[in-house]
């Protein structure tokens, strides 16, 4: 029987590292609305040390008329949940004189009870942590904890995850961080890997209430298909040869998987009398010696017969005798493809890939149209990730303080949005502890959830619209406080923002909150505090031809601000525009960004002084292929000149780029295929761009997928925060945390740190533009950069903006660095101030407000 079926969807996705959770058939929408966050808790069990905590202060969220709908695929995880048959749980302490709070009650598929550390007589003092023994090695990607459901003392809330081979060598955490003070269950997600024992340990109580800790149950999630800080292996000189193969029927050699070309395919012989029946297997002979820690398997096109189902992986290094296996499981029937972390990275030539189940039971067959294999990244190449640290909120958008801070803040709830509730969850990360701190903002009465944010000249924050659609807000990092200015005259949800050369905020679109149609653009003065319309803006030139309209057209502009008030307006609309905020305000062409198509969903980075790369993007905003394409824009005077530049590796809609000190650009997840609250179609292998050669090179892989409602921030260590994504309630996509990621220039072959460059003295608080720098450093500098402080959400950031400055030493270790006049190129604003070596290695900076 012939097995090569017509497929509808026709289409393969190049693999590397793309994680494909579902098929591209499960792609379409479900009618899912998203829930209310539960604003109540239940009463606790009664005994003394741990009294009723009053209700969760969430207030009864009223839907928005935008609220959205989630993916079908969304509300399924991407990695299973482990079988916990035969696994133990020992704690450092637990409760068993007052009542039942042994450890073992976490594995017992009880919510109702529950581990608890020791209260009665003296309470054992926090930290207390509970050890989980799967008594087996498996790929472990998270854990799953769910609070007792009788009360709220003992939920835990900072925290750390360590993982063990043997129970008696535990490593640094593989994850840390801080959880939301409610029942719900948490994901605490860190990077796949192959292990034994994980323990988690609680370091506080989520509300204060008392040295406790207590938990329902535990789970482990397992191989999600994401390997970590991996790269592709060249699959030059590689051969491959199967246990058997169809000739005659058609061409299903082996070979074909290693050949590049994901529409030829190999087939397990089923010509004849009898197809050959199952196990199948295909052997990958690199003809060298490499470590390996993932295979990844590509489906064929064209028809579903053959998906692998059933399947184990084991290696030799001679091709005769092979080891226990580094990876079994059974992978889903769809076109996607799929990625098997090893339970071990191992040193060897010999890959063998064994099926015994077709994924959709419709017979003895195995296909594959491409293998590849990956092994571990090398950090002076592709750089390193620090572990995952977990947010009480999923962080939507973001922004660098002075002081070593990241704010983050979602919606009115930590995990979904919906309605104009008039409140927001925040956080602040502190970069130098690790540590996440929690608050509700409710005097500004401002749901910010879909905002624009512009970062302001004296170093505030200030955010617009979103849920509670005309509201406008402003953050003072030196006092930590929030207040409310005068709402914008048009109410707006994804507008586009940025702060101006003259010190006011400029912000244009939005139609995805309020009424849709042509959301013309708005001044904020700082000196008044109030808004200024500008009818002369209007958004229809600058929409892109999205077939939702406005409500899609208009969102997420991308917008860099020159001289004289004025603004490039460089996408996603492929017609480029130029905007003058004087008086009334006007928007002409600045022409065509060369052949590019609408680019929604992608983004655009200034990398030098009127420089620009735009990256990505899609025709539509969603369930519209993304391009692999990127431009540069050069905006000289009024002329702009668009081309485009090397391709990236991988198509993106949904990505994050980071301007880098050293004018690289760093590009970070994203989809093929761009779906809001999904994470199918994946792209895990982040990009650095070289604005030297204009190509592009793949960086250490992710760990946890970063697609829509995710951000990146460039910090003042010269590393990189990637983090967020999701914010759609009960669903397996949401991702309340955040990895940092350490630049090759930062990194040694061996994964030490190179020696930086240090500023020692002469950056004052604040200067002026125009004005001279005597900056003192310890040894050589080559090089001196302002990096703007700048905040994301949606894929974008206007406020980034790279500024290399003019420099010369006047003495040993001491340099006088200028600052440039124009605050068209020198926006108003808090920067990062670096200095580099001749390797282009930044030192930490030193903030300084230009203004």
């Amino acid at each position: 029987m012939q097995s090569r079926q017509p497929h509808f969807l026709g289409r393969a996705l190049r693999r590397s590292h793309l994680l494909i959770g579902f098929g591209i058939g499960s792609l379409l929408l479900a009618l899912t609305p998203m829930l209310g966050v539960e604003s109540s808790a239940a009463a606790d069990r009664g005994h003394d040390p741990r009294s009723t905590l009053a209700p969760f202060d969430q207030q009864p969220a009223t839907k928005s008329p935008h609220h959205g709908i989630v993916p079908a695929n969304a509300m399924e995880p991407a990695a299973p949940t482990l079988d916990r048959t035969g696994w133990t749980a020992a704690a450092s302490d637990e409760e068993t004189g007052s009542e039942n709070g042994r450890a073992a009650n976490v594995l017992d598929g009880d919510s109702g009870t529950i581990w608890h550390s020791k209260w009665s007589g003296t309470p054992a003092p926090l930290p207390h942590s509970i050890t989980i023994d799967m008594h087996r090695t498996a790929v472990v990607s998270a854990l799953v904890y769910l609070p007792r459901s009788n009360g709220g003392n003992g939920r835990i809330g900072e925290y750390s995850i360590s993982v063990s081979a043997d129970g008696q060598s535990w490593a640094s955490p593989v994850a840390t961080g801080t959880l939301a003070d409610d029942a719900g269950a948490k994901t605490l997600g860190f990077a796949p890997q192959g292990m034994r024992f994980v323990r988690l340990t609680a370091l506080t109580e989520a509300g204060g209430r008392g040295p406790w800790t207590s938990a329902a149950e535990i789970n482990l999630l397992g191989d999600p298909g994401t390997p970590a800080a991996t790269v592709d292996l060249p699959r030059t000189g590689w051969t491959a040869a199967a246990s058997d193969e169809e000739t005659s029927g058609e061409n299903g050699r082996a070979a074909n998987v290693l050949d590049g070309n994901g529409n030829t395919i190999w087939h397990s012989k089923w010509s004849g009398a009898a197809p050959a029946p199952f196990p199948h297997s295909i052997t990958i002979d690199m003809h060298r010696t490499a470590v390996v820690s993932a295979l990844a398997y590509q489906p064929r096109p064209d028809g579903a017969n053959g998906r692998v189902g059933a399947y184990t992986i084991t290696t030799s290094t001679d091709g005769a005798t092979f080891g226990a296996p580094v990876s079994a499981g059974a992978w889903r029937d769809d076109d996607t493809v799929k990625t098997a972390t090893f339970t071990r990275a191992e040193n060897t030539r010999f890959i063998r890939l064994t099926v015994t189940g077709e994924a959709g039971a419709r017979g003895p067959w195995t296909s594959a149209a491409e293998i590849r294999l990956s092994g571990p990244a090398s950090p002076a190449v592709h750089g390193s990730w620090d572990r995952i640290t977990g947010f009480p909120l999923v962080p939507v958008a973001t922004a660098v303080l002075p002081g070593d801070k990241l704010l983050a803040w979602s919606a009115y709830a930590v995990d979904r949005f919906g309605g104009s509730n008039g409140y927001t969850q925040t956080a602040v990360l502190d970069l130098k502890t690790g540590k996440v701190t929690q608050r509700r903002i409710d005097n500004t009465g401002h749901d910010m959830f879909c905002p624009g944010i512009a970062m302001l000249a004296d170093g505030r924050v200030l955010v617009t619209g979103g849920s509670n659609a005309e509201k406008a807000s402003i953050y003072d990092p030196a006092t930590d406080d929030w207040s409310a200015t005068t709402s914008m005259n048009i109410a707006r949800g994804y507008q586009a923002m940025t702060l101006l050369s003259t010190g006011e905020a400029f912000v244009l679109g939005g139609s995805w909150s309020g009424t849709a149609g042509d959301k013309a653009g708005e001044v904020w003065s700082p000196d008044t505090r109030t808004w200024r319309t500008l009818p002369g803006v209007p958004a229809a030139p600058a929409q892109t031809a999205d077939p939702a309209g406005p409500y899609r057209a208009d969102n997420h502009m991308w917008l860099h601000a020159t001289s004289g008030g004025k603004v490039l307006q460089l996408g996603p609309s492929k017609q480029m525009n130029w905007i003058s905020t004087s008086g009334s305000g006007s928007i002409t062409s600045a022409g065509p960004r060369a052949d590019s198509g609408d680019a929604m969903t992608g983004n655009a980075v200034a990398y030098d002084i009127g420089k620009l790369l735009t990256l990505g993007g899609s025709p539509a905003y969603q369930n519209t292929p993304a391009t692999q394409r990127a431009y540069t824009v050069t905006v000289d005077g009024d002329q702009v000149r668009a081309a485009r530049t090397g391709d990236m590796g991988y198509a993106r809609g949904f990505g994050n780029s980071v301007v880098m000190p050293d004018g690289k650009v760093a590009v970070f997840g994203g989809q093929a295929l761009p779906v809001p609250f999904s994470d199918a179609t994946s792209v895990l292998t982040p990009e650095l761009w070289d604005p030297a050669t204009g190509g592009f090179t793949p960086l250490a892989t992710m760990a946890i997928p970063r697609n829509y409602h995710s951000v990146a921030n460039l910090l003042p260590d010269g590393r990189i925060f990637s983090g967020g994504g999701g914010l759609c309630g009960d669903c397996a996509t949401n991702h309340p945390d955040g990895a940092v990621f350490t630049p090759p220039y930062l990194l040694n072959a061996d994964g030490s740190p190179k020696p930086r460059p240090l500023i020692t003295a002469g950056v004052p608080p604040r200067t002026a533009p125009g004005t001279s720098l005597t900056v003192s450093t310890q040894g050589p500098v080559a090089s001196f950069v302002l990096m703007r402080a700048a905040a994301a959400t949606h894929s974008t950031d206007n406020d980034q903006r790279r500024i290399p400055l003019v420099s010369a030493a006047t003495g040993t270790g001491t340099y006088a660095v200028s600052v440039p006049a124009d605050p068209g190129v020198v926006l108003p604003g808090t920067y990062m101030l670096f200095a580099l070596d001749a390797q282009g290695v930044p030192s930490i900076a030193k903030f300084v407000t230009v203004s």
